[in-house]
């Protein structure tokens, strides 16, 4: 199991926009992604309603973890993602 923890860098936070285009990516990740905030629980990586569920807002840390093949590349894929303002993304 690959684990990573990372700081949501995006203006709005996992919400909406940036929960797209972070769960679209976690969609095409080899391995199983789940993310969770501290003292909430683990959602679907790839479920644009669970991340939003979240209440994910920028600054707050999030803990992702991978199982399954490509576990380590999926894991720091995603957290590179996090780790960009989605919000600015074209």
């Amino acid at each position: 199991m690959a684990e990573r923890t990372v700081t949501i860098a995006s203006k709005t936070g996992l919400h909406a926009r940036p929960a797209g285009i972070f769960a679209k990516a976690a969609e095409q990740q080899p391995a199983t992604v789940t993310i969770e905030k501290a003292g909430g629980n683990a959602v679907q990586a790839s479920s644009m309603l669970m991340l939003m569920t979240l209440g994910a807002a920028q600054g707050d840390e999030v803990t992702l973890r991978a199982e399954g093949e490509g576990a380590e590349e999926s894991v720091n894929a995603l957290a590179d993602l996090l780790e960009k303002d989605l919000d600015a993304e074209e």
